[in-house]
C-alpha cells in the first residue's frame, strides 16, 4: 500500500497514545482453505446482499464457537454444512454457536448477509449535485483490518487461503478481482463476473472493482498485464503504467522468483482513499496518479508507485507478514523497490538521491512528530504504523543491509527469502535468517539498532591536517539525545568507512568502529587530501554535521563523486553564508553533472540571505531539468527583494514545461512579500487570482499553488476571501483540499472577525465523511493557534470513525495547546525580528562585497 495522499522518545511526543495496547494475532480455530463470496450488487442504491462460504480445516476437534469479524453487516443466517446454527452478532464480532462440536473434517460455513451504505471495506462512488461528472465506480479497500466491513471473515494476515469472488452488475460495468476469470455470463439486463484466486493469500488482499473503464491490454511472458481506466484516459494509462512489463521482468529477476500470479491488472478508480493498493494480481490505484505529457516532464510519484505496488506482489502478497507489527518486511521493500528501479532506468546516482530523500522523510516524522521501533505491537489501530518508520525508514534498513552485505550477497539473501517463503507468513526473525544462512553474515546488531528500537545516529565530523606530521585528524561525535534519559548519548555501534580524496588520484579509504560518543582518529598520509568523505558510498541511516575548513568543503562539493556527499559538502558550504559560499553553490547549480546536486545548490542558495545569493540563482532558471528550476524557484522566494520579485513575475510567463515549477512561481510570489515588498501586495493577489481562473490542469498542481501563495499572506483578509471560495463543494478535490489546508497557515495574523469566519468554515468542512475532506481539515485546525481549533478536533476526534484521523486530531490538540501555553508576546517578537532582517539585508549584502573586496586588496 502507498499512502500518498498525495516516536515514541522524542521531544515527549510519544508514539503510544492513549489506549494504545499489546496486539496479537488471534487464536487460530483451523485453517480457512477457501473464501468464496457471491454478491449482487445495488449501485443506484450503495448496497449489497449475498453469501460468504468459508472452507475451514479444523486444528482439532471439539470446538463448539466460531468467532468471526463482521463490523456492520446485515447478518441473516448462518449454516455449517447445510445445518441452520444459532448466532450472536453485535455489530462487531459474529459468534456462531455450533450445534455440533468440531470434529477433524472440513466445515464450511455459509452467511447469508448484505450491506446498506458501508463506510468502509468497500465503497459506492456515484456522481452528485456538487459533482456531476464524478463516474460511478465500487472498489475495495482491505487493509489494514477493513475486509470485516464488506464481508464476515477472520481478517488478520496470518491466515491464507484461496478466494474467488462471483458478483452481479448491470450490463455496462465492468467487474474485476483477484486471480482468473473463470466465467462471464450475461443475464437480461445484469452479467455475472466469476474470478477465482488459486493461490493462496490474506483477507485484506481480497479485492473487487466495478466501474465502465476502459480496457488496455498489455503483457508479459504471455501473462495478461492490464490496466483499466475511466473512458477517455486511454492515453494517460499508457503513459502512466506503460512500463509495468519491464518492470515485472526487472523484479522477477532481483527478487529470484518469477512473477507468480497468472495477470497483472491495475485499475485507476476515483476518490481513492490512498496511492495504490497491492491486492493480490489486481493492484487499485488513485486516478490522480494518470499522467499527461506534460506532466511526465516533473516525474512525478507515479513511476515510483507503479514500482512499488507491483513489488508488492513478491513482499506481501507472494511472502506474507504474519502480524501488522512486521509490516515493514513489505513496505520497506516496495519503497526500496522504487530506489531499486531508479536505480536500474535511471543509474545510480539518481537511486542514491531518491533514497536521500527517503531518509529526509523519515527524519522529518522522527524530529517532529514521534520516534518509535520499527517493529512494534503497541498500538490502538494497525494503520498506526503505516507511517515513515515503515515505508521510508524501512528502505533505508533494506539498503544498509545491500551495503553490508555488498549487491551479490545482498541478491543471494533476497533470493533466499523469497523462495523459502512463497505462499508462507513471515516475521522480522525470518529475514534475518535467511540472510545468515545464505551469506553467513549475523545483522542482528543492525536490527537491535535500527528495527528494534527507535531513532538513528546524529554524527558531528571535524577534521584537521597537521601539516608538520602529515597527519589527518578527524574527530566524531555522536549527538543524538534519547529526552527521557536526560542528557545521556545513545551511541550507535556501527562500521564506518571514511575516504580521503584527491583531485587527481585514487580516494584512501579507511573502515572505522564508531561506537562511542566520541572518538578521535588519527592518518598518517602521504599528502594532505583535498577532501574528506564520511561514510563512503553513504550506506548508513545517519545525519550529518560537516565541520571542515571551507577549502575542503568546497573541493568535496568540485570532486567526490558520490552526489550525497557532494550534497553534504554544499549544505555544509550554505551554513557560512557569505559570499565565497555563494560562489561555490553558484558554481556547483552551473557545472555539477547531478541535477540533485545542483538542485541542493539552489536550496542553500535561497538560505543565504543576502542579495547576491539571488543574482546566482538567477543562473539557474535556464536548467534542462524542471526539479532544479523548482528549486531555483522557491529560493529566490527566500531572497526577499525586488529583483527576485521581478524575476519571478517574469517567469510566471516564460515558464510553460512544468507544472510543478508554475505552482512554485505562484507559492514563491505569496511568501516573498515581507519588508518593503509589502507594497506589491495586490499586485501578487491579483496575480495569483489569474492563475485561479485561467490555469486548470493536471491534478490541479498549478491552482493550488496559486491557493498555496495567497496562504503566505497571514494578515490579509482579501486573501482569505479568495481562499475561502475554494474550498466549496463543487471546487475540484485536490483543489478544495489545498484550500482547506490553507485556511489553516494564513489564520495567524488576521482579525478576530476574520478568523472566527475560518473557524466557522472549517468546523463544517470537519462534519464531512470523505477520509481526506477529514484529513485536510485537521491538518488547517492543527496551524491555528486558538482554543476554538482544539473543541472543533475534539469533536472530530469522538466523531470519526476512522483511526488515522483520530490520531491526527489529537496529535494536532497538542500542537495547538503548545502554540497556546507558549509566550505569546514570541509571535510579535518573531514579526520584528522579520522585519528587522529585511531592513538589514541590503546593508549586510554591501557589507560582504567590502569584505570580499579587503580580502582581495590583502
Amino acid at each position: 500500500m502507498t499512502l500518498k495522499h498525495f516516536d515514541s522518545e522524542n521531544n515527549n511526543r510519544k508514539f503510544e497514545l492513549p489506549g494504545a495496547k499489546p496486539h496479537y494475532n488471534p487464536d487460530r480455530y483451523g485453517q480457512v482453505n477457501h473464501i468464496f463470496l457471491d454478491l449482487t450488487l445495488d449501485i443506484p442504491h450503495q448496497s449489497f446482499t449475498g453469501t460468504c462460504a468459508i472452507t475451514l480445516t479444523p486444528v482439532r476437534s471439539g470446538i463448539n464457537q466460531l468467532i468471526l469479524d463482521a463490523v456492520d453487516l446485515n447478518i441473516n443466517s448462518v449454516f455449517i454444512n447445510k445445518v441452520s446454527q444459532p448466532f450472536d452478532y453485535d455489530k462487531e464480532k459474529l459468534t456462531i454457536n455450533l450445534l455440533q462440536p468440531t470434529q477433524e473434517n472440513p466445515i464450511t460455513i455459509i452467511i447469508n448477509y448484505g450491506v446498506e451504505n458501508p463506510q468502509r471495506g468497500l465503497y459506492f462512488i456515484a456522481p452528485n449535485e456538487h459533482y456531476p461528472d464524478k463516474p460511478t465506480q465500487v472498489w475495495t479497500q482491505g487493509e489494514d483490518e477493513d475486509s470485516r466491513f464488506w464481508f464476515p471473515c477472520f481478517d488478520y494476515p496470518g491466515q491464507l487461503a484461496t478466494s474467488e469472488i462471483k458478483v452481479k452488475v448491470p450490463n455496462n460495468f465492468m467487474a474485476i478481482s483477484n486471480g482468473e476469470l473463470i466465467n462471464q455470463e450475461t443475464v437480461g439486463e445484469e452479467t455475472i463476473y466469476h474470478w477465482s484466486q488459486k493461490q493462496i493469500h490474506p483477507t485484506y488482499l481480497m479485492t473487487l472493482a466495478v466501474g465502465e473503464f476502459s480496457e488496455i491490454k498489455d503483457q508479459w511472458k504471455g501473462i495478461p498485464v492490464n490496466y483499466y481506466v475511466e473512458k477517455g484516459k486511454e492515453e494517460e494509462a499508457n503513459l502512466s503504467m506503460g512500463k509495468t512489463p519491464q518492470m515485472i521482468d526487472y523484479f522477477s529477476s532481483k527478487f529470484g522468483y518469477d512473477y507468480p500470479y497468472p495477470k497483472y491488472t491495475q485499475v485507476c478508480v476515483n476518490d481513492f482513499i490512498f496511492g495504490g493498493m497491492e491486492n493480490t494480481s489486481t493492484t487499485l490505484l488513485t486516478d490522480r496518479c494518470l499522467l499527461d505529457e506534460k506532466a511526465l516532464n516533473d516525474r512525478p510519484f507515479t513511476e515510483s508507485l507503479v514500482a512499488h505496488e507491483l513489488a508488492h506482489q513478491w513482499f506481501g502478497d507472494l511472502v506474507v507478514i504474519k502480524h501488522w507489527s512486521h509490516a515493514w518486511i513489505k513496505e520497506g521493500m516496495a519503497s526500496y523497490s522504487e530506489v531499486l528501479w531508479t536505480e536500474h532506468e535511471y543509474g545510480k546516482d539518481d537511486a542514491a538521491y531518491y533514497l536521500l530523500n527517503e531518509a529526509r522523510s523519515y527524519l522529518e516524522e522522527d524530529s517532529s512528530r514521534y520516534r518509535r521501533p520499527i517493529v512494534t505491537n503497541i498500538y490502538r489501530e494497525a494503520i498506526e504504523l503505516y507511517d515513515r518508520h515503515l515505508y521510508e525508514k524501512g528502505a533505508c534498513v533494506y539498503h544498509m543491509i545491500r551495503g553490508i552485505l555488498g549487491d551479490e550477497l545482498f541478491d543471494k539473501a533476497i533470493h533466499r527469502f523469497v523462495n523459502e517463503n512463497a505462499h508462507k507468513t513471515v516475521e522480522t526473525i525470518d529475514l534475518l535468517r535467511a540472510i545468515e544462512t545464505s551469506t553467513g553474515y549475523n545483522l542482528l546488531f543492525l536490527f537491535d539498532q535500527y528495527v528494534f528500537r527507535g531513532g538513528h545516529p546524529d554524527y558531528k565530523i571535524n577534521y584537521s591536517w597537521d601539516n608538520d606530521n602529515n597527519l589527518a585528524k578527524l574527530t566524531i561525535t555522536q549527538t543524538q539525545v534519547t529526552e527521557e534519559e536526560g542528557n545521556s548519548k545513545d551511541s550507535f555501534d556501527l562500521k564506518i568507512p571514511i575516504g580521503f580524496g584527491y583531485k587527481n588520484s585514487a580516494m584512501k579509504t579507511f573502515t572505522l568502529r564508531i561506537h562511542e560518543k566520541q572518538q578521535s582518529f588519527y592518518f598518517p598520509l602521504e599528502s594532505k587530501p583535498d577532501y574528506i568523505s564520511f561514510d563512503v558510498n553513504n550506506y548508513f541511516l545517519k545525519t550529518v554535521e560537516l565541520d571542515y575548513p571551507i577549502a575542503e568543503l568546497k573541493a568535496q562539493l568540485s570532486h567526490d563523486p558520490d552526489p550525497i556527499s557532494r550534497t553534504y559538502a554544499a549544505i555544509a558550504i550554505g551554513k557560512k553564508g557569505n559570499l565565497e559560499a555563494i560562489k561555490s553553490l553558484e558554481e556547483a547549480l552551473i557545472k555539477d553533472s547531478f541535477w540533485g546536486v545542483r538542485l541542493e545548490a539552489a536550496k542553500q542558495l535561497g538560505k543565504i540571505s543576502l542579495d547576491q545569493a539571488g543574482e546566482a540563482l538567477q543562473k539557474g532558471l535556464s536548467d534542462d531539468n524542471a526539479k532544479v528550476r523548482r528549486a531555483v524557484i522557491e529560493s529566490l522566494g527566500n531572497i526577499k527583494n525586488n529583483y527576485c520579485y521581478e524575476t519571478l513575475k517574469t517567469c510566471l510567463e516564460t515558464e510553460n514545461t512544468s507544472y510543478y515549477c508554475e505552482a512554485a512561481i505562484a507559492r514563491s510570489l505569496g511568501s516573498i512579500l515581507s519588508g518593503n515588498l509589502k507594497e506589491k501586495t495586490p499586485e501578487v493577489i491579483d496575480l495569483l487570482k489569474n492563475i485561479l481562473e485561467t490555469r486548470s490542469g493536471w491534478n490541479e498542481v498549478v491552482r493550488s499553488g496559486a491557493i498555496g501563495g495567497l496562504s503566505q499572506l497571514k494578515t490579509n483578509p482579501d486573501a482569505v476571501d479568495v481562499i475561502f471560495e475554494y474550498t466549496k463543494l463543487g471546487i475540484p478535490q485536490a483543489l478544495r483540499l489545498a484550500a482547506i489546508r490553507a485556511l489553516g497557515s494564513i489564520s495567524t495574523g488576521q482579525t478576530p472577525n476574520k478568523l472566527e469566519e475560518i473557524l466557522e468554515i472549517l468546523e463544517a468542512i470537519s462534519q464531512e465523511t470523505f477520509f481526506l475532506t477529514q484529513v485536510a481539515a485537521t491538518i488547517a485546525l492543527g496551524q491555528m493557534e486558538t482554543p476554538k481549533a482544539v473543541t472543533i478536533l475534539q469533536g472530530l476526534a469522538d466523531r470519526t470513525p476512522d483511526g488515522r484521523v483520530k490520531r491526527k486530531a489529537e496529535e494536532a490538540i497538542k500542537k495547538v495547546q503548545k502554540k497556546l501555553g507558549s509566550d505569546k508576546g514570541m509571535q510579535s517578537l518573531r514579526d520584528e525580528l522579520e522585519k528587522l532582517k529585511q531592513e538589514n539585508q541590503d546593508l549586510q549584502s554591501r557589507i560582504a562585497n567590502l569584505e570580499a573586496k579587503n580580502g582581495q586588496a590583502k
